[in-house]
C-alpha cells in the first residue's frame, strides 16, 4: 500500500480522487469505483502498489502496437482492478475480482526481469493501468534508466491531470469502444465520452498512439459507427493507426455473437475511404488486413500472421523497398529513450 497521487482532502474526512474521470468522492474506510484506491483516515492509498496480478513476455504486436518497435518483445504486467465494468471483459478474473489478488513484484524487479528476458520495453496492460498509476510510473522511470520503452494499454478514462504526470510513458494504445455515450454507459458502466476523446487527443499530442475499436455485433457494427470512429481518428492525423478487432462473447456478454469478418472488412474499407493510411483487421490471423501497406504505392511493407511479423520490407530509414515511400515506424533509429 502506497499513498496515492492526484487526490484532494475534502471536508468531513473525505477525499476526491483525480486520477480517472470518475473523480470519486471517497469516505473514510471506503474505496473508489475501481476498488483499489482507499481512503484511510483522510488520505488516499493505492492498495495494489507492488502487487502484480499477471505478468508475461509478449510480442509488441499482441498489444496490439503495429508501428511501435515492430518485432520487439515487451514485458507485460498488471495489477488488479478496473475503472470500467465492460460486459464482455476478457480479463474479468483479474479486472473485476472482488478482492485484491497478486504477488509481490517491485518496480525494480519488473525492470530486471524485462532486461533478463531480452525485452525492449514494458507494457502496462491486461487491466487498466491508470488505476495502478503509481506502480506504473515508478516502474517506467526505472525502465527509462535502462533504455527500455514504456507503453500504456488503456481505456482512455484518465484525467488531463493524470496525462500531465505521464512523462515516462512513451506511447499509448487506446480503446475507443463507441462513439455513443449511451453505449459506454450500458456496456462499460461509464459516461463522459467527450472525456475519452479528449484523453486520446492529449495522448496523441504527447506521443505515439494507436486506436482500437472492438467491433461488437448489434452495438457498434454499423457503417455510421465505423465512419464516425474513422473520422475522429483521421482528425487527429491520417497516420494514426486504427485497429478494428473481432469480438468474441464472454463474461456477461455471452448472449452476443462473434464478429463477422465481413464487418471488420467493411470497417477497414470505410477507414481507408476516410483517408487513414493505416487501418487494420484484428483477431483474424492470416487476414490480409493484418498487414501494413505502403501509403504511397500500396505494396506490403510489413506482413504479419497473428502476432508474428513474417516479412519486414522496409529499409533502415523506414522506406518501402518497392517505391521508397516512407512508412510510419517508431523504433531505435528515430526514437531515443
Amino acid at each position: 500500500m502506497k499513498e496515492a497521487v492526484l487526490w484532494d482532502a475534502v471536508a468531513g474526512g473525505n477525499v476526491r480522487c483525480r486520477l480517472c474521470n470518475h473523480r470519486c468522492l471517497i469516505s473514510d474506510g471506503k474505496v473508489g469505483f475501481c476498488g483499489v484506491r482507499k481512503n484511510e483516515k483522510g488520505k488516499l492509498y493505492a492498495l495494489t502498489y507492488g502487487k502484480a496480478v499477471s505478468s508475461a513476455v509478449d510480442p509488441i504486436e499482441k498489444k496490439p502496437f503495429y508501428h511501435w518497435f515492430p518485432r520487439s518483445l515487451v514485458y507485460s504486467f498488471a495489477a488488479a482492478g478496473c475503472n470500467f465494468r465492460c460486459k464482455g471483459c476478457q480479463n474479468s478474473d483479474i479486472s473485476q475480482h472482488p478482492e485484491i489478488p497478486g504477488h509481490d513484484l517491485a518496480p525494480k524487479a519488473i525492470v530486471e526481469q524485462a532486461v533478463a528476458s531480452g525485452c525492449k520495453g514494458i507494457a502496462y496492460t491486461y487491466t487498466e493501468p491508470t488505476i495502478f498509476f503509481e506502480y506504473a510510473k515508478d516502474t517506467a522511470e526505472l525502465a527509462r534508466k535502462r533504455h527500455l520503452y514504456s507503453v500504456f494499454v488503456t481505456n482512455g478514462y484518465m484525467t488531463p491531470e493524470a496525462i500531465a504526470e505521464m512523462a515516462p510513458i512513451d506511447a499509448s494504445r487506446i480503446d475507443l469502444k463507441f462513439m455513443d455515450e449511451k453505449l459506454y454507459n450500458s456496456y462499460c458502466g461509464v459516461r463522459d465520452l467527450e472525456n475519452i476523446l479528449e484523453s486520446i487527443r492529449l495522448l496523441h499530442k504527447k506521443g505515439h498512439v494507436e486506436v482500437i475499436n472492438l467491433v461488437i455485433p448489434s452495438l457498434n457494427d454499423s457503417d455510421d459507427a465505423f465512419r464516425q470512429t474513422a473520422q475522429f481518428v483521421a482528425g487527429l492525423s491520417k497516420d494514426v493507426p486504427l485497429h478494428f478487432i473481432a469480438f468474441h462473447p464472454q463474461y456477461k456478454a455471452v448472449d452476443l455473437k462473434s464478429t463477422d469478418v465481413k464487418a471488420l472488412e467493411r470497417a477497414r474499407g470505410i477507414a481507408l475511404d476516410e483517408g487513414l493510411n493505416y487501418a487494420y483487421v484484428g483477431n483474424v490471423p492470416g487476414h490480409p488486413g493484418e498487414n501494413t501497406f505502403c501509403p504511397k504505392c500500396g505494396a506490403i511493407a510489413i506482413e504479419r500472421y497473428g502476432f508474428d511479423v513474417v516479412k519486414y520490407l522496409l529499409n533502415e530509414k523506414h522506406e518501402c523497398l518497392k517505391c521508397g515511400g516512407t512508412v510510419l515506424v517508431w523504433d531505435g533509429t528515430n526514437y531515443r529513450i
